[in-house]
């Protein structure tokens, strides 16, 4: 069982690795600016923090085994998290991270294609800095998942591929996960680490 802080729980990302966690017994931390809607459970410890706040932030996470973030990439700078990370003294840091960066066959991004959509560039160019960013990253072992194209509320099947950097698309043409599945792809990696400073990601 592993100490684990989540930046980010309330979220639809967050909320199913909060879920994902504690279905396997593991101890959670939920962090968010307002965590009311975690409510009162066994093995979670919630804690409102504004994640800008270097200082609070650190403190939130200070004494986990690992700490996993699913904020917004446009207003949470990898600075922000990496920063307090470190100062924490946690090494071992995993990112729900976005689909934008993640290459085509022909090796170009998914962010450069000439169909991407506008309302997501914001996003997506910032999650791409993101894991720039973590690529320089010599002190945490870092791992980031990027998400297929559609990242979709669902089942928990359990059943999905597993990729690099290509973006996977399936038989029907469709690039797609849950965020349940997804879920249980970042806790199999932040139990049995496979892709330690490096990025990853998973489709059906």
């Amino acid at each position: 069982m592993s100490k684990i802080a989540i930046i980010g729980a309330t979220g639809r990302a967050g909320s199913q690795l909060l879920e994902e966690a504690l279905r396997r017994g593991h101890s959670v931390t939920a962090i968010a600016r307002d965590t009311s809607k975690v409510g009162s459970r066994a093995g979670v410890v919630s804690k409102n923090v504004d994640v800008l706040d270097a200082a609070a932030l650190q403190d939130a996470v200070a004494g986990h085994d690992a700490v996993i973030t699913a904020a917004h990439f446009a207003t949470v700078p990898a600075a922000a998290i990496v920063g307090p990370v470190k100062r924490a003294g946690v090494k071992r840091l995993l990112v729900v991270g976005g689909a934008g960066s993640l290459l085509l066959p022909d090796d170009t991004r998914v962010i450069d294609s000439a169909g991407f959509p506008a309302e997501y560039k914001t996003e997506a160019s910032a999650g791409a800095a993101f894991l720039d960013e973590l690529r320089q990253e010599n002190d945490l072992d870092w791992t980031f998942l990027s998400p297929s194209a559609e990242f979709v509320e669902g089942e928990r099947t359990g059943t999905f591929r597993v990729g690099k950097d290509h973006l996977l698309v399936s038989s029907e043409g469709r690039s797609w996960i849950s965020f349940a599945d997804y879920a249980i792809a970042l806790i199999d990696e932040l139990e049995t680490p496979e892709h330690v400073r490096q990025r990853f990601t998973v489709g059906y």
